[in-house]
């Protein structure tokens, strides 16, 4: 009986008896790999067999060990956008010199890969319905004939242990239409960072989705990360004696639902694709962990510690999404935002992507993922592709002091700044309170609106400084930005980029 594993449709194989070919997940037909460094291409095979691997005129061989794992690493190229063979060859351990089994990847690209991941904001598709879809997605989709951009996922799985391969088939597919509206339908925000990347250096762009609505941090952190962390090492030993019955774990801890505990999603989703190579992933995650935001800081850490150490990048980028507005129990939204701009300042392989300006108070899937997807991507486009002329950070607070009855702000990342109210109104999202704590709405001092009826609902700020003041406030003590409901932000810098929430004296 004739043994055969394939990964590709396309998939020419001749096997022996004793052949046990079969490539990790992400290499199937159409795949994209990482430009610039070294490529692992690595998989199964017969017991001590040999595999010859293949590409672009480069060929690699590696001895399986004893349980038939292997793993070649191509060399660093350039960017291609021509489809190319790989192929991949098994000599038995028995017979050296006789092809036991083969398998040819068509159509592989080199160009940029980049993971997109987390939970329903990320995962709120490109065409999808009323009230879960993106607002431009239907048009976007029907007109984008990007080939060169691929995209796969996977998703919806979880494990007591690193898995090595997927449950399922991975497929890799285009930005063409009939590919973008199929019900194999990828994350809006993932579809625009790629648009975005594609235009500026016209190579291929991989896209790796791996997300799940609802799911915590926790579960999509590996051990590795969680290792990093003292503060974390509850989450730590519980994953690492959490006893499994082969569908649920036999006791939950810290969270209520199997998919919520440390490291499960990892498991089955992430880990069959380590060690990829990859430039870095996105991220858009929170809101299942807003309630307990005191950890989240040291939390992203594990998490980007966990990936760069599975993925053998030690430089692997981690560019994500502050949370949109919305109806948080208390201050939590204002106590998760000042988290993750904790980490952003913490790590300095990511970058954080302000938002607030987008969301809405009642729906915590805001549509808009268009500018999310701009604003994610002005990170990379500065950070890892040479666009020097770029800005991609907000604004946020350099220095304050009083002076009499007002709060002068100044703020790193801004060489001007303006506030914009599509209604005309001069109001910002400023609280100042005094000695007694109870805080008041402020004004901007030295604003300079624009005239009503003109088409401008600008209002510029005169000087680098703003300059606030509340009525009824002789001696302010205590000052907050977008710290209360509806936490909506619209004060921005030149590069319309919003400023963050913060506060003073609290």
């Amino acid at each position: 009986m004739k043994r055969v594993f394939v990964v590709s449709a396309a998939a020419l194989a001749a096997c022996s008896a004793s052949a046990a070919l079969r490539l990790a997940c992400p290499f199937t037909d159409g795949a994209v790999l990482q430009r610039g460094r070294a490529v692992p291409v690595w998989g199964r095979a017969g017991s001590e067999s040999t595999v010859k691997v293949a590409f672009a005129g480069v060929e690699r061989t590696a001895k399986a060990d004893a349980e038939g794992r292997w793993r070649v690493d191509l060399p660093a190229m350039e960017a291609c956008r021509e489809g190319r063979e790989l192929a991949v060859s098994e000599f038995a351990k028995d017979a050296p010199d006789a092809v036991a089994c083969s398998v040819a990847v068509k159509d592989v690209l080199v160009g940029e890969v980049w993971f997109v991941s987390g939970q329903s904001n990320t995962e709120l598709p490109l065409v999808g319905g009323p009230h879960f879809g993106d607002r431009n997605g239907h048009l976007m989709a029907q007109k984008t004939h990007l080939p060169l951009v691929r995209f796969c996922k996977y998703g919806y799985q979880v494990a007591d242990k690193p898995q090595e391969f997927p449950a399922r088939q991975i497929a890799w597919r285009k930005f063409i239409p009939e590919d973008l509206t199929s019900r194999t339908n990828f994350s809006a925000l993932g579809f625009y960072y790629g648009v975005e990347l594609y235009n500026a250096l016209q190579i291929p762009i991989g896209l790796v989705g791996v997300y799940w609505g609802g799911t915590t941090i926790d579960a999509w952190t590996p051990r590795e990360g969680l290792a990093t962390r003292p503060d974390l090492k509850d989450a730590y030993e519980w994953q690492a004696s959490m006893k499994w019955d082969g569908k649920n774990p036999k006791s939950l801890w810290p969270h209520s639902r199997v998919k919520d505990q440390s490291s499960v999603i990892w498991n089955a989703v992430v880990n069959p694709f380590c060690p990829y190579a990859m430039r870095g992933f996105i991220w858009y995650q929170g809101e299942a962990n807003a309630r307990a935001s005191e950890r989240y800081a040291s939390q992203m850490h594990a998490l980007y510690d966990g990936w760069a150490k599975k993925f053998e990048n030690p430089d692997m980028k981690l560019y994500f999404v502050q949370l949109a507005p919305y109806t948080y129990a208390d201050d939590n939204l204002v106590k998760m935002w000042e988290a993750q701009s904790q980490f952003a300042r913490e790590e300095k392989n990511a970058a954080i992507t302000v938002i607030n300006d987008l969301g809405n108070p009642s729906d915590v899937h805001p549509n808009e993922k268009g500018l999310v997807g701009v604003r994610l991507a002005l990170h990379a486009l500065k950070r890892d592709y040479g666009f020097d002329g770029i800005q991609d950070n907000s604004p946020t607070l350099k220095e304050w002091k009083v002076e009499g009855d007002t709060f002068v702000l100044s703020f790193n990342d801004a060489a001007m700044l303006y506030m914009y109210n599509a209604d005309f109104s001069l109001d910002a999202p400023f609280e100042i309170a005094g000695e007694d704590g109870v805080f008041k709405p402020a004004k901007i001092v030295n604003l300079r609106p624009g005239r009503k009826g003109r088409g401008r609902p600008r209002g510029g700020i005169e000087g680098s400084n703003i300059v606030v003041r509340a009525e009824g406030v002789a001696k302010p003590a205590k000052l907050r930005y977008c710290c209360s409901s509806p936490w909506k932000g619209n004060v921005y810098n030149e590069a319309d980029l919003p400023l963050g929430a913060f506060r003073i004296g609290e």
